[in-house]
């Protein structure tokens, strides 16, 4: 098992009193010291890096927009300090890392913490708190630069992943499943959105669901539709504000629940590509609903002898 810490998500400052704050990772990073697991910092990604996914005219636009001092405003609810411009290409860096160790065969499994967020921004446009599409990114590092025929994300925050799937759209080697509230932010997820080429399954839960009807829905859809596709490496976009604690979200989530997951993801896993899984953090806004959660997620991905 790997850990991939991004310190510099430290220095991503967000207005006073905004949800996705530094203590999210300084929470995060205090409950992995309780996982046996190798740890390595971040690299800093490059541009065409980044590339795999977004234009360089957006590229551009997004470095033009950080600021030397105090906070700039990326969009409604989104901004950037002095310390975002590397937390972001560092946080790229660690995914890519994150898959070029996991497809060495060096370790089964990763772990990604870090901040800023990434499951919301699409090819040319920043939102909810994210600027480049981590996983998204991923996913085609390990499609374009490592060859694989196939890669699938499961993305369980509690809100839909539209940047993945505007970046994946028009991947067909990429199944990209998300399950999130409904309604919700950002307002699309809808089952009828399925990509060019039926490569986007939605699950839309509704609001006051709890763990048990999220099991059913993984159960019946997203198991099968995995080991129908059979990826070579499995994403995990992690959420936790599915959590019952969590302020921004109606999902009553436990945090049993993404054990159970995690563990089912694991057992897919290892039929279907020799265990091979990149996990990403994306939401979770309950101090102790994301720590709980972190922990329990990563503990299940950890590697045992007996999968």
């Amino acid at each position: 098992m790997l850990i991939v810490n991004n310190p510099s998500g430290l220095h991503h400052e967000m207005p006073e009193g905004h949800p996705e704050r530094i203590a999210r990772l300084e929470t995060v990073f205090a409950v992995l010291t309780e996982v046996e697991a190798d740890r390595v910092e971040a690299p800093l990604g490059v541009e065409d890096d980044v590339a795999l996914c977004h234009p360089q005219t957006y590229i551009d636009a997004m470095r033009n927009a950080m600021p030397e001092a105090g906070l700039a405003q990326i969009d409604a609810d989104t901004s950037a300090s002095p310390g975002t411009w590397e937390a972001a290409m560092r946080g790229v860096g660690g995914c890519l890392l994150a898959v070029d160790r996991v497809l060495s065969g060096v370790h089964k499994r990763a772990f990604v913490a870090t901040r800023p967020p990434g499951h919301h921004a699409e090819k040319t446009r920043a939102m909810g708190f994210c600027l480049f599409g981590n996983v998204a990114i991923a996913a085609r590092h390990a499609l374009e630069r490592h060859g694989l025929a196939r890669v699938a994300i499961v993305d369980f925050d509690v809100h839909h992943g539209n940047g993945t799937q505007d970046l994946l759209w028009d991947e067909p080697r990429a199944l990209f499943i998300s399950s999130h509230q409904m309604p919700l932010y950002p307002g699309s997820g809808a089952v009828h959105e399925r990509g060019a080429s039926d490569n986007v399954m939605n699950l839309p839960l509704p609001p006051g669901s709890d763990g048990q009807a999220m099991r059913s829905r993984y159960e019946s859809h997203v198991f099968p539709r995995l080991r129908d596709f059979e990826p070579e490496m499995i994403f995990i976009s992690a959420g936790f504000d599915a959590h019952a604690r969590d302020p921004l979200a109606q999902l009553n989530w436990e945090t049993e629940d993404f054990a159970w997951v995690t563990r089912e993801l694991v057992k897919v896993a290892e039929e279907v590509c020799e265990g091979r899984i990149v996990s990403t953090l994306e939401g979770g806004y309950d101090l102790q609903g994301l720590g709980d959660g972190v922990l329990a997620h990563v503990t299940e991905l950890e590697d045992h002898d007996d999968r």
